[in-house]
């Protein structure tokens, strides 16, 4: 009688802790990727200020993101930027689901696996697919000059989500169809995210629930081809470490950090970053 009653008590906790994770489901960290898909019939929408910072220049832009609940583990999305200004950096994803270049993006979500005990922790894993179409905005430097085509976006992430621990990884690519002779750069993006959830601050509404990020996100670019030719000079490699940090008040999100690179192997024609940071506002309707 004693196990069952304790059984029962587990079982109740972990009904309780998927609850309190259902309503930030829709959301995980700043820049990596994560699994987390928004709930059935659920809308969700983002406004995300991106800035990257060089030795003399600084690439800044805001980008929204509608999202929407098929199930519970399939998601739709759709985004796009508008640039404030661009100076000549390597590409990058920036975001986990918005991208940080000027391009407009529908991507879709599959959360194939999901796997939950009954202490409130889950294991799950999803796969992302989409297409990648040039934005109106034209970009600076030699990206600017390029004929752009469309691209194609697919990505997995896997992990481990609890009421304290947060435990992700996840590599994504996009690859870019060719133009007159001329192609931007295919772009391979993974990233590691660990996060905790404070006891002192994991409140009930009406006060903010608060959850903190260290992400590590890695951008492999390949070289740039105009008129048919590679271009030397254009292919990079960076890695770049950061906090952030994520506080949730019933249906709003709100989330911020830094970046800074600890890895830089990167062309003469790419200009060097010294910080990447973010702000996000999302609201769940």
């Amino acid at each position: 009688m004693k196990n069952k009653t304790i059984h029962v008590i587990l079982t109740a906790a972990g009904a309780i802790a998927a609850q309190g994770l259902a309503c930030g489901s829709g959301h995980g960290p700043l820049f990596g990727m994560a699994t987390p898909t928004n709930v059935k019939g659920g809308f969700s929408l983002d406004f995300g200020l991106m800035g990257r910072t060089g030795i003399s220049d600084t690439g800044t832009m805001l980008r929204w993101m509608l999202g929407y609940g098929i199930t519970q583990d399939v998601q739709i999305s759709v985004s796009a930027p508008y640039m404030f200004s661009s100076p000549s950096f390597a590409p990058a994803r920036i975001g986990g689901m918005m991208s940080g270049s000027g391009d407009l993006e529908a991507i879709g979500a599959w959360r194939f696996h999901r796997q939950a005990n009954s202490i409130g922790r889950r294991f799950e894993s999803t796969v992302y697919g989409g297409v990648i179409a040039p934005g109106p905005q034209r970009e600076a430097g030699m990206m600017g000059q390029l004929r752009k085509a469309p691209g194609v976006y697919t990505g997995l992430s896997t992990g481990m989500a609890s009421l304290s621990h947060y435990v992700w990884g996840g590599i994504s690519d996009a690859h870019f169809a060719e133009s007159h002779g001329d192609r931007r750069a295919d772009l391979l993006t993974y990233s590691f995210v660990w996060g905790y959830r404070p006891p002192a601050l994991r409140k009930e509404y009406p006060h903010w629930d608060w959850r903190f990020f260290g992400e590590a996100v890695g951008d492999h670019a390949s070289r740039v081809v105009r008129g048919g030719a590679p271009m030397p000079g254009t292919a990079g490699h960076q890695v770049f470490v950061g906090p952030s940090i994520l506080g949730i008040r019933k249906n709003i999100a709100v989330e911020g950090g830094v970046q800074f690179p600890v890895y830089r192997n990167i062309g003469p024609m790419l200009a060097r970053e010294r910080l990447r940071f973010a702000l996000n506002l999302s609201y769940f309707f």
